[in-house]
């Protein structure tokens, strides 16, 4: 049978600004990646979203980035990697603190915006992110972008890697995402999103935007929930994945 996680960024409100809809998108996925107060979110956010995924029992990842409050943690910042570790380590530990409260495990660690991009190439970013995570806690698994830096790094140091594709971006011949400010970098038309992401699942294959065929491993499938139309995309996904035969779980029961 065929097993997949689907994950969403929650917990990206702050103070008076709402950011998401978080309460909605949490009963269709499988692992929530809670913003730990850098790029969004806030210790009473964090508490609430923590609790909800309790609540679902949807499993609780952190979703670190950069210190970018105004820029969402989607600006590019040159830090050294030793910066990029600290901050990491600093973020693991703020969640990890509502978690245990919350008797709930901290299952899965998947880098933010920037940090997550910058990282997927980087191979002296991606290692000072995964060994931020394993000298914290080596059971936590590290998300990233399949065919990364990142899995490379996290499989050197001993994590287990979970490899994450995206439903509705276009691909480029290495395996990294079109980039946003280019045409067609997202896929609009739901059916063809979704047909994409069963192939990915069962095929292991994605069809890069130049006409490449790039192969690629997707145990986690990055579903967003930003907007009405996003949250029905989200059950329309799941839906169809199970018409398919796979099979939605958390990350720990697939690596």
């Amino acid at each position: 049978m065929y097993k997949a996680d689907l994950n969403s960024d929650l917990g990206e409100s702050f103070g008076n600004y709402t950011l998401g809809l978080d309460h909605e998108v949490i009963a269709h996925i499988s692992s929530a990646n809670i913003a730990c107060g850098y790029h969004a979110g806030d210790p009473l956010v964090m508490e609430k979203t923590v609790a909800a995924a309790r609540e679902a029992g949807v499993a609780v990842g952190a979703h670190p980035g950069f210190p970018d409050l105004m820029g969402f943690g989607r600006r590019n910042i040159a830090c050294s990697p030793r910066e990029a570790k600290a901050y990491v380590r600093y973020q693991l530990g703020a969640l990890m603190a509502f978690t245990k409260a919350a008797g709930v495990p901290l299952q899965h660690c998947k880098p933010h915006g920037a940090l997550y991009n910058m990282a997927a190439k980087d191979m002296d970013l991606a290692l000072a992110l995964a060994e931020a995570i394993a000298e914290v806690d080596s059971g936590i698994i590290f998300l990233v972008l399949a065919n990364s830096k990142m899995a490379e790094a996290g499989e050197k140091v001993g994590l287990r890697v979970a490899n994450e594709v995206f439903a509705d971006r276009a691909y480029q011949a290495d395996g990294t995402l079109v980039p946003r400010s280019r045409s067609g970098a997202v896929i609009h038309d739901t059916q063809e999103a979704i047909a994409r992401t069963v192939r990915m699942v069962k095929e292991g294959v994605v069809t890069a935007i130049t006409g490449e065929e790039v192969p690629l491993r997707a145990d986690s499938i990055c579903v967003h929930g930003d907007n009405p139309s996003a949250v029905e995309f989200v059950k329309n996904i799941r839906a169809r994945l199970t018409e398919e035969g796979v099979q939605i779980a958390p990350l720990s029961e697939i690596v």
